[in-house]
C-alpha cells in the first residue's frame, strides 16, 4: 500500500498514462514509432530531483513532471500530453490507484475473515453471557459473538469488492470536459476520440464515466472513502468490544500478549489492549476523511475549482494506509486471541441463571399456572439474587426458585435444574455460527489487483 502511494509510483504511472497516449495518437498518425520507442524507453526513469527543482519555479508538479520526461526522451518528449489537461493524467491515474487500493483491502479482509472462520468453528459450542446495554442479557456462544464481528466484515469485502470493480473513471476529456482539444487533433484522421479514450483507459483497467467535467466528480472520491471508512466503523466496534471484554471486570478475552511485551511505564502487571487501542484510534481519522470528502464533492464548483487538490494529496492516501493497517491488526488480534474460559464460564454462572426464568414461566404456564402471579413472583426472587450477587455471593436464584412453592406445585425439581441451566439456552447460536463460518470458507474471491498490474 506504502509502495502504490508513493511519490516515485504515481509519477511512473503519470508517464505510462502519456505514453499509452502517445501510442493510441499513433495510431491517428500523430505520433511516429521512432517517437513512441523513444518514450518507452525514459517511461520509468523518474527524476524526482529534477522535477522538484523545476517545481520550485513553476509551481506546477505535473507539469514539472513532463518538461523532466520530455528532457530525457529528446526525440519523442515533445509528443507529450497533445490534447491534454493535467487532470485526464491525474484523475485517470487516481482512480487507477484507489481501484488497486480497494482490491488491496479486499484481499486483507478475505484473510481476516478465514481468520475468523477458523475462530467461530473453534468456538461455536462455547457458552458465554451476551450483554444488552452493556449489561447481562441471555447467554450465546462465543461463536457466535465472533460471528456477529466477522459479518460486520463479510458486509465490508462484498461493498469494497463491488466498488473496486465499478469505479468508473475521468476518461480523456480536456479542459471542461467537452473533448474538444482531441476533436480537434483527431479531425481528419479516421480515429475517434472515444477510440483514443478507451485504448488509453484500457491498459490501466479503466473505464470512463459518462459525464464530466475538468475532473471526475468528487463524489466518487466521497463514496470511495465512505466506505473504506465503513470499514473503519467495523473494525473499531469489534476493538471496543475487545476493549471491554478484555477489562478486568469481564476478564473473558485478551489480545495476543508477548512474552517481554511491557503493558506499563509504571505498572508491570498490566496486559493492556494496546492493538485495539490504536485501532480504534486510527478508525476516528477514516470517519474524519470522509467529511472532508463530502465537502469535496459539495464545493468543487461549476466545471472545477481547486478547493480539493491539495486535501486529496494526503487524505486519499492516508485513508488507505490507515485502513491497511486497520485490518492487519485486526487479524493479528483474531489469529491469537486469548479466552479465558474460566472466566467465561464464571461470569455464565453469575449471571445467566436470569435469563433462565422465562422458561421456568413458560413450563410453569403450560400446566395450569397463572402467568402474572408467576412473573411477580420470578420478579421479587430475582430482586433478591441481585442483592445476593452485589455482596459477591453465588447467585441464589436457582435454589430461591427451587425452595418456592408457587413453583414446585408445576415443575419438579431435575425438570428445573435443567431449565435453569444458562447453557441450554444459547438457542441456534452455535449452528448459525457454524453456517457462517462454512460461508466465509466458500466465497469466490477473484484476483486480486496488484501495482504491477498497472505498472
Amino acid at each position: 500500500m506504502r509502495a502504490l502511494f508513493s511519490e516515485e509510483t504515481k509519477r511512473r504511472m503519470w508517464r505510462r498514462m502519456w505514453l499509452a497516449l502517445a501510442q493510441a495518437q499513433g495510431r491517428a498518425g500523430l505520433v511516429s514509432n521512432e517517437e513512441i520507442a523513444d518514450l518507452r524507453r525514459f517511461v520509468d526513469a523518474v527524476d524526482l530531483a529534477a522535477a522538484h527543482e523545476i517545481e520550485k519555479d513553476i509551481h506546477h508538479d505535473l507539469m514539472a513532471e513532463l518538461r523532466v520526461y520530455a528532457s530525457q526522451a529528446k526525440l519523442g518528449g515533445g509528443k507529450l500530453h497533445l490534447g491534454a489537461t493535467s487532470m485526464d493524467i491525474e484523475d485517470n491515474v487516481e482512480t487507477a490507484r484507489m481501484k488497486v487500493a480497494l482490491s488491496m483491502l479486499d484481499d486483507s479482509l478475505r484473510s481476516l475473515l478465514d481468520a475468523f472462520a477458523g475462530q467461530i468453528e473453534k468456538y461455536a459450542d462455547l457458552p458465554c453471557m451476551a450483554y444488552t446495554h452493556l449489561q447481562a442479557a441471555e447467554p450465546t456462544t462465543l461463536g457466535y459473538r465472533m460471528s456477529l464481528w466477522a459479518h460486520d466484515f463479510y458486509l465490508d469485502y462484498e461493498n469494497l469488492k463491488c466498488l473496486a470493480a465499478w469505479l468508473p473513471s475521468k476518461g480523456l476529456r480536456g479542459a471542461v470536459g467537452t473533448s474538444a482539444s482531441y476533436a480537434a487533433l483527431l479531425d481528419g484522421t479516421g480515429v475517434s476520440t472515444d477510440q483514443v479514450e478507451r485504448e488509453v483507459l484500457s491498459s490501466f483497467g479503466l473505464t470512463a464515466a459518462m459525464i464530466t467535467g475538468q475532473t471526475y466528480s468528487r463524489r466518487l472520491d466521497y463514496i470511495v472513502v465512505s466506505a473504506v471508512a465503513a470499514l473503519a466503523a467495523t473494525a473499531s466496534k469489534f476493538a471496543f468490544d475487545i476493549r471491554i471484554l478484555a477489562s478486568s471486570p469481564f476478564g473473558e478475552l485478551g489480545e495476543p500478549f508477548g512474552e517481554k511485551q511491557v503493558g506499563s511505564s509504571s505498572m508491570p502487571f498490566k496486559r493492556n489492549p494496546i492493538m485495539s487501542e490504536r485501532i480504534c484510534s486510527l478508525a476516528r481519522l477514516l470517519n474524519a476523511n470522509a467529511g472532508v470528502m463530502w465537502q469535496n464533492a459539495a464545493d468543487n464548483l461549476l466545471e472545477r475549482t481547486l478547493d480539493d487538490s491539495a486535501n486529496r494529496r494526503s487524505v486519499i492516501a492516508e485513508t488507505f494506509l490507515a485502513a491497511d493497517e486497520l485490518v492487519v491488526l485486526a487479524h493479528k488480534i483474531v489469529s491469537g486471541l486469548r479466552v479465558d474460559k474460566h472466566r467465561i464460564e464464571g461470569n455464565l454462572q453469575r449471571f445467566g441463571p436470569f435469563a433462565a426464568t422465562e422458561a421456568v414461566l413458560m413450563a410453569a404456564a403450560r400446566r395450569g399456572a397463572d402467568r402474572q402471579a408467576l412473573h411477580e413472583r420470578l420478579r421479587e426472587v430475582s430482586m433478591r439474587a441481585w442483592e445476593a450477587l452485589e455482596t459477591d455471593e453465588k447467585n441464589p436464584l436457582p435454589d430461591l426458585i427451587a425452595a418456592d412453592p408457587a413453583f414446585a406445585e408445576y415443575i419438579e425439581p431435575a425438570e428445573l435444574r435443567t431449565l435453569m441451566d444458562p447453557k441450554a439456552h444459547t438457542g441456534l447460536a452455535a449452528e448459525r455460527a457454524k453456517l457462517f463460518a462454512a460461508k466465509v470458507r466458500a466465497l469466490e474471491t477473484p484476483a486480486p489487483l496488484t501495482l504491477e498490474s498497472i505498472l
